[in-house]
């Protein structure tokens, strides 16, 4: 199996010489291929010193984007998709290609415990795994590890799905989960990265609450919309018979709430449908 490896690199000029420098002395990759999206340090050089092809943006794009372009570019069988600074380990390679030689599709280095950058990012990983394990009716360890390897054919499919943004992770756990392949996890510890980070907390708040929704989309938006319809129906069969008791009569409050129950249901409804014909072509 030839072994493609992917770094998306912005500004990592201090720590990715050296992941690269590990990652050749391994033997094990077919490609190192380094994605600099828009860097406006001495990435490119350091990376090309090191022995990576370097793609280049001419901007930065995001995160997703350099994972698009790298796996574009890649021609191994296998991808592995790694961070450029330092946080993760080259020599946990092994282990997620020894998965995807049992048979998996999608290998996932799931970070443990202390691994997260902060008590709050912790806490949402937490809530991510749990929505997606109520989702997908499977144990998801670690929805948002950028670490991971795959089947180049069939990440290439869902390339379209993809954001540009930090959320590709997400995108791509929850569509091959959607398409029936084979998913599984490898125990990895993350180091503290080198370098400064390029998350924003207020943007990252806002994406998070866009993910939970993502999530929902991607895999069944029925399962996110019907106890959300079925919990307005309750009140309002509640509401009604309060009323009814009480007045005698039936009040515009339990139209709506009856209303927006039904609404919602017909809005999951819709979306499941749309993203059963997102996965038609191909499946």
């Amino acid at each position: 199996m030839a072994i493609s490896i992917v770094l998306p690199a912005k500004n990592e000029s201090g720590a990715i010489g050296q992941t690269i420098r590990k990652i050749r002395e391994l033997d094990v990759a077919y490609e190192i291929i380094v994605v600099n999206d828009g860097s406006t340090d001495n990435t490119v050089q350091i990376a090309e010193q090191a022995g990576a092809r370097v793609i280049s943006h001419p901007y930065p794009k995001g995160n997703g984007a350099a994972i698009k372009t790298g796996a574009r570019t890649a021609s191994g069988e296998v991808i592995i998709f790694m961070d450029a600074d330092g946080q993760h380990d080259p020599r946990d390679i092994p282990r997620l290609i020894e998965k995807i030689q049992q048979g998996y599709d999608l290998v996932v280095g799931a970070r443990q415990k202390g691994s997260q950058a902060s008590v709050g990012r912790g806490i949402a990983n937490k809530l991510y795994n749990n929505l997606a394990t109520y989702m997908t009716e499977h144990p998801v360890e670690d929805l948002t590890s950028g670490f991971r390897a795959v089947r180049a054919d069939k990440f290439k499919e869902f390339l379209y799905l993809l954001p540009n943004g930090f959320s590709y992770p997400t995108t791509s756990t929850m569509a091959f989960f959607r398409a029936g392949y084979s998913v599984t996890y490898v125990p990895i510890h993350a180091a503290k990265r080198i370098g400064k980070s390029h998350i924003n907390p207020v943007k990252d708040g806002i994406r998070f609450f866009l993910i939970i929704f993502k999530i929902a989309t991607l895999f069944s938006p029925l399962k996110m919309f019907l106890p959300i319809a079925v919990f307005l129906f309750l009140i309002a069969t509640g509401w009604y018979g309060y009323t009814l008791y009480e007045y005698s009569r039936f009040t515009n409050m339990s139209a709506l709430l009856y209303t927006g129950s039904v609404m919602i249901f017909l809005m999951g409804l819709i979306s499941e449908q749309i993203t059963a014909l997102m996965y038609k072509n191909e499946h």
